[in-house]
């Protein structure tokens, strides 16, 4: 495991209980128990707050940190795009994430993909995205 891993998943500024919501889900992984309940609140558009309890591997508590970290303060139409190109980069060879996304979307971690998936399923379900999951 990556430092990199353990030093995002320690920022837990979006780990809490959000009261004052709009959407939310609750996903589980199948093969292995984790969890996440996520909430989200959107005025006019844009993610003004965003909250996760969790109970997962640091896989999923590091790319739920990352996740939220960029679709705060994001508009729907752009939170749309960034979930759909996360949801399809396992999928097909020529779709390429740079960035601060690479750290925990990459092959490397392939084997922990549905750990690593299981917030952007629930980013999904919350603001009725569909993907091809």
């Amino acid at each position: 495991m990556e430092l990199d891993i353990l030093k995002i998943a320690s920022d837990t500024k979006y780990e809490k209980k959000l009261h004052n919501y709009t959407h939310s889900a609750l996903k589980k992984n199948p093969l292995c128990g984790d969890f996440i309940e996520l909430k989200i609140n959107i005025k006019k558009n844009i993610v003004k707050d965003i909250g996760y309890e969790t109970k997962s591997c640091i896989y999923c508590q590091a790319s739920a940190s990352l996740v939220c970290k960029f679709i705060i303060n994001n508009n729907l139409n752009k939170i749309v795009k960034i979930i759909k190109l996360i949801d399809n980069y396992y999928k097909n060879d020529e779709i390429i994430i740079n960035g601060k996304l690479f750290k925990i979307f990459n092959k490397k971690n392939f084997k922990r993909k549905n750990c690593i998936y299981l917030p952007v399923r629930a980013i999904s379900q919350a603001l009725k995205i569909k993907t091809i999951q």
